[in-house]
């Protein structure tokens, strides 16, 4: 006869171990203590969270990219902040061809922040950055000053509006 009890923890178990694996597969060393989503799954979540997401694209094979990652993973304050979005991490051909993503091109990395309906607000970039690559952030400072901007904006209510027309 097997224990209702045992049985009930050790789905519990695995099912606590399969999201923690299948979050930090998706980190990709971006950072473990985040809690990363594919793109379909966290446009769903920020829906029903009436969250900002924020979408890291990059490639496996940029160095700008490869630069970037350590310095995100080890920014304490990210994971701090991070918790207050929708986190999507974005590799190699998970990159989305609509332009909605390619706000001022398709360089690497990006980062955008996507209101809870889906559309990437532009007005969310690096505003100490090149002006010609606005969504390019070569340092986690400028990451937080943005991320602090959107978290400000949600608080204040500004993020969720919608255009006038």
């Amino acid at each position: 006869m097997v224990d209702t009890g045992v049985l009930a923890w050790f789905s519990v178990t695995i099912f606590v171990c399969f999201t923690t694996t299948q979050a930090n597969t998706l980190a990709r060393g971006w950072g473990d203590n985040l809690d990363w989503q594919t793109l379909e799954d966290g446009l769903k979540k920020a829906k029903e969270e009436n969250k900002p997401l924020m979408v890291v694209i990059h490639k496996t094979w940029c160095g700008a990219c490869r630069a970037l990652k350590p310095l995100f993973a080890e920014t304490k304050e990210i994971g701090e902040i991070g918790s207050n979005f929708i986190m999507v991490n974005l590799e190699d051909d998970e990159e989305p061809a609509d332009d909605q993503y390619k706000p001022d091109g398709g360089y690497i990395p990006r980062i955008l922040f996507i209101d809870p309906t889906g559309k990437v607000r532009k007005e969310f970039y690096n505003e100490k950055g090149n002006p010609s690559y606005k969504y390019y952030y070569p340092q986690t400072d400028d990451i937080l000053e943005t991320m602090k901007k959107v978290q400000k904006a949600v608080e204040e209510g500004s993020f969720h509006k919608k255009e006038e027309l």
